[in-house]
């Protein structure tokens, strides 16, 4: 069984910053696209960034600039690390992935969110 497990999140002051992490576990055979997206509260979960397995990476215009995308395909973990962070980039952010499992069957997945507040 494929899962996604994210973590990092937690209280910053405007300005600061928070590096998050998600790692994959389970039967994996292939892990292809890794990104992450977020959701503030009363609004649509939007697209933050992401990160092919050749390490090309995209960026939402929001977040160019301040957040840096990477993985580790040893680990089967990607990492956001947020920089000067602002308090519209506070919500709930969560780790997507597209992930063979061990049969070869490509499915996408969902971490279960960490949050991530931004405050004075």
């Amino acid at each position: 069984q494929v899962q996604l497990v994210d973590s990092g999140g937690g209280l910053v002051q405007p300005g600061g910053s928070l590096r998050l992490s998600c790692s994959a576990s389970g039967t994996i055979s292939a892990i292809s696209i890794m990104g992450w997206f977020r959701q503030a509260p009363g609004k649509q979960r939007e697209y933050v960034a992401r990160i092919t397995r050749s390490e090309v990476s995209t960026y939402a215009d929001s977040v160019k600039g301040r957040f840096t995308i990477s993985r580790d395909n040893a680990k089967k973990t990607v990492y956001l690390q947020m920089n000067g962070l602002r308090p519209e980039d506070m919500a709930v952010y969560y780790c997507n992935a597209d992930i063979a499992d061990a049969r070869g069957i490509l499915r996408n997945y969902w971490g279960q969110g960490t949050q991530v507040t931004v405050s004075s």
